[in-house]
């Protein structure tokens, strides 16, 4: 059974600072829980986990006794982030890394400016994994990464991409070489624009764009021609859909 005051302090990582005061994070869910468990960049604060879970997982619960928490279904709904709670949650701590990651220099880097909805950056960071981009960089301005909505919806690819909060105007500074494909209203048609890589794909906020001050460091802009009657996309949609085209060939 877990205290009030352990309930109280799980609850507390659902905002932003807490997590960053005590560097540790909630993640949810069989599927990354165990993809957690089975590397080694993460480490595991405790685990809080029903019955039916231990009980299939015999192994994994041994190996971890000595963080692991028998909690009932009820308990797990007071903790958790989501409607329909999955069987296991795990406190995680923040990653060791303490290197900023470098710009790759022979392939494509994705950047992103004041990313608001955690679900669309959990689906950005999948989409990066699917592509084989290692590292993120983002605006001071985007969702946090460990939210627990971004941890979910990332399926487990946090684990293989680093997201790097960083000034980007510095960055396109420190990397002038290197082009600036922005995404915007406007640009021109992705599906005949010649696409070089190394480069930084540049992806703005869902509702806003780019802003005007980053826009003066694109090198090419570019758009996903519009065939229908539709507003916009997506954010994460017309990531995967320009990560596409970087890759086709």
């Amino acid at each position: 059974m877990l205290s009030k005051a352990k309930i109280k302090y799980i609850q507390s990582l659902h905002q932003k600072k807490n997590r960053q005061k005590e560097r540790v994070f909630i993640a949810e869910g069989v599927k990354i829980v165990e993809e957690i468990l089975n590397q080694n960049q993460f480490k595991v604060h405790s685990l809080l986990a029903t019955e039916s879970w231990i009980n299939k997982s015999i192994t994994i619960s041994n190996k971890y006794k000595g963080k692991l928490t028998r909690i009932h279904s009820k308990e797990l709904k007071k903790i958790s982030t989501l409607k329909n709670p999955k069987e296991i949650l795990a406190l995680v701590e923040f990653s060791n890394t303490s290197a900023a990651p470098s710009v790759t220099e022979t392939s494509l880097n994705l950047v992103l400016e004041n990313i608001q909805d955690p679900g669309n950056m959990g689906t950005i960071i999948r989409i990066a994994d699917w592509f084989g981009i290692a590292n993120i960089f983002c605006s001071e301005g985007c969702v946090d990464v460990y939210n627990s909505k971004v941890i979910q919806a990332t399926m487990g690819s946090f684990l293989r991409v680093t997201v790097n909060y960083t000034n980007l105007e510095q960055l396109f500074k420190s990397h002038s070489k290197i082009p600036v494909y922005g995404a915007v209203l406007g640009g021109m048609d992705i599906y005949k624009t010649e696409l070089t890589e190394p480069g930084f794909l540049l992806i703005g906020n869902e509702g806003k764009g780019l802003s005007h001050p980053i826009q003066k460091y694109i090198s090419k802009k570019i758009t996903i021609p519009k065939q229908g009657a539709a507003e916009s996309l997506n954010a994460a949609v017309a990531t995967g859909i320009l990560c596409s085209c970087f890759k086709r060939k």
